[in-house]
């Protein structure tokens, strides 16, 4: 980066620890951070949209919408999360390639599926092999981020239909008896009164989002700790850089960000349930009123 860095090998002491700190690697490294938020910051809303959409449909009156809102949730948790990430993700990005090997290669005479191997023509390919590096892991970081809604979504399901079920039932008979339509009442009476229910669960929810984040290594995305495993490991002089194992070190950077991160976390939603708990007949809500009065 620095024309000071041109010969790694034949600098020494601070010069040295500023040029391997700013290498390219090391800038990916740091990017690899902001793709950890940026999961968050797209996958977060859209599990509790899924979640939101399978918690209303087990409430559904209409029975076989009912029963695929409850069989989302229940399949999905009953799963283990790594086997879930490890099949889905493959099956998805086959059944997308065979979708498009459908269309742009209706003459292909070949069996796509010839024993483990799947093959489609080069034109289904997704993203195509003359892409550039930027388009295969786009596609590989949205195939992750609709992997993590699925999967946390199905939890944020069941985390809400309890929260739904927690509404006082005697506010929305008080609501009907007022002339309002089921959907009024859902919308109006439901929906507001179920979030202070759902925080404490959401909330535990969102600390295990951030802790399964190390899971886009297995979907083939360079995140944290697939930097800090290369990046720490032992280097010989075949590198630029050479040093002994330092992963110790990496690791223990990485629990530090941890840490720090689900800290914010915690006092963000401690003043959010603090804000949803103001007025509110529960616990939280008591325990305000006794403090005020």
């Amino acid at each position: 980066m620095f024309a000071a860095c041109a010969d790694p090998k034949a600098i020494e002491g601070l010069t040295w620890a500023a040029c391997y700190l700013t290498s390219g690697k090391h800038l990916d490294f740091y990017w690899s951070f902001v793709t950890v938020l940026m999961l968050l910051a797209i996958t977060a809303p859209a599990a509790l949209a899924m979640g939101f959409a399978g918690a209303t449909a087990a409430r559904s009156r209409f029975l076989p919408l009912s029963l695929l809102g409850k069989a989302y949730a229940a399949i999905v948790r009953g799963v283990p999360d790594i086997v879930f990430f490890l099949f889905f993700v493959i099956a998805l990005d086959q059944g997308i390639e065979w979708m498009k090997h459908q269309i742009v290669c209706p003459d292909w005479t070949e069996p796509v599926r010839q024993g483990l191997e799947f093959r489609v023509c080069p034109q289904a390919k997704v993203p195509l092999g003359s892409s550039s590096a930027i388009w295969h892991q786009a596609y590989g970081f949205g195939l992750a981020v609709f992997t993590f809604a699925i999967v946390f979504g199905a939890f944020a399901a069941n985390v809400l239909y309890g929260a739904m079920s927690a509404v006082p039932r005697s506010q929305l008979e008080t609501a009907e008896a007022y002339g309002m339509s089921q959907g009024q009442v859902f919308r109006r009476i439901l929906v507001p009164q179920m979030w202070v229910y759902a925080l404490p669960g959401l909330s535990n929810l969102w600390m295990i989002l951030i802790k399964a984040t190390p899971l886009l290594f297995l979907l083939g995305v360079k995140d944290i700790v697939y930097w800090a495993r290369e990046l720490g490991g032992s280097k010989t002089q075949a590198y630029e850089y050479p040093h002994p194992d330092w992963r110790l070190w990496y690791f223990l950077g990485l629990l530090v960000f941890y840490l720090l991160f689900t800290k914010v976390s915690e006092i963000v939603l401690a003043r959010l349930s603090a804000r949803l708990s103001h007025g509110q007949a529960t616990a939280a809500g008591e325990a305000m009123r006794k403090v005020a009065a």
